[in-house]
C-alpha cells in the first residue's frame, strides 16, 4: 500500500496511519521531492506532477518484485499524483484513492480559483509565510490549518514552488476513463463544503464514479487515523464499483 502525501507534507503524516495499517499490510511512504529529507539537487524549481508520479513509480519499482502491484492513496496534491501514476503505471496499480485532489481547472468557475492560488502565491512573495497562509486558508473552510506531523517545515518551499503549478495541473480525463474501474475519487466527510472538495465532486461525475467520504475533513487520515485505516482498507478490499459512497458517523 503506497501512500502519496501533499501539499507541503512529508511521510511523517502518515505515521499514526501507517502504524495501524502496518498490522495487515505493507507500508511505504515517503517525502515528496522538495519536502524535507528528500533534497533537490539543484535549485529549487516549480513542482510539476508529472515529475512526482515518475518518483513514485520508480519507488514502487525499486521496493517491490516485478510481479507485484500495489494499492495506492495519495491526498491533496499527492492525489494528483497518484492519478497521474494510476495512468502510467497500469502494470502496478490495483486501486488508486484520490482524495480531494486540487485539481481547479476542472470546476466551472476555474479562472477565478486559479487567480486566487496567484494571489496566495504573491502574497507569499510580498509577505512572508504568515500572510499567505490566512489567505489560503479560504479553501479549507476558512478555518486554522490543522498542526500535522512533519520531519521538516516546507511551508515556503510549498507556498513558491508547489501551490501555483498543483493547482494548475488537470488531469488527463481521456486517459483516466481508460482506468476509470480502478480509481475511486474521495474526499472528508467533514469538509464536504470546503471548496477543496469540488474537484473531487466533478472528478467523479466525470470519470462516472461514486465520491466515496471519508472519516474527518481533508487531512482526516492525521486526526481519525484507526477509522481512517478501517475505512482505507474496506475500499480497497471491496470489488470494483462496489463500494459504498459515504460513512456512518458523527465527524468520522
Amino acid at each position: 500500500m503506497l501512500l502519496i502525501a501533499g501539499g507541503n507534507s512529508d511521510a511523517a503524516v502518515f505515521k499514526r496511519l501507517a502504524d495501524v495499517l502496518a498490522a495487515d499490510h505493507r507500508v511505504i511512504t515517503y517525502d515528496p521531492r522538495g519536502n524535507s529529507r528528500s533534497l533537490l539537487d539543484g535549485p529549487p524549481t516549480d513542482q510539476r506532477i508529472e515529475e512526482h508520479a515518475d518518483d513514485a513509480y520508480r519507488l514502487l519499482d525499486h521496493l517491490t518484485g516485478p510481479d507485484e502491484s500495489a494499492h495506492v492513496f495519495g491526498s491533496c496534491s499527492g492525489g494528483l499524483v497518484a492519478l497521474e501514476l494510476a495512468v502510467r503505471g497500469q502494470d502496478r496499480i490495483r486501486l488508486t484513492i484520490a482524495h480531494e485532489p486540487p485539481a481547479m481547472g476542472l470546476l466551472p468557475d476555474a479562472e477565478d480559483h486559479l487567480a486566487f492560488f496567484d494571489d496566495v502565491h504573491e502574497t507569499f512573495r510580498r509577505e512572508g509565510v504568515a500572510a499567505a497562509l490566512r489567505k489560503l486558508q479560504l479553501v479549507f473552510g476558512d478555518g486554522p490549518a490543522p498542526t500535522l506531523p512533519e520531519a521538516h517545515d516546507n511551508t515556503a518551499f510549498f507556498l513558491a514552488h508547489t501551490v501555483r503549478p498543483v493547482t494548475r495541473f488537470v488531469p488527463d480525463l481521456a486517459k483516466l476513463v481508460t482506468v476509470a474501474d480502478r480509481i475511486v475519487v474521495a474526499g472528508g466527510r467533514d469538509s464536504r463544503t470546503h471548496t477543496v472538495h469540488r474537484p473531487a465532486v466533478v472528478l467523479a461525475e466525470r470519470l462516472g464514479r461514486e465520491r466515496i467520504l471519508f472519516p474527518g475533513g481533508h487531512v482526516g487520515y492525521a486526526r481519525y487515523p484507526v477509522e481512517f485505516a478501517r475505512r482505507l482498507v474496506g475500499v480497497f478490499a471491496a470489488p470494483s464499483g462496489a463500494v459504498t459512497p459515504s460513512h456512518t458517523g458523527a465527524g468520522r
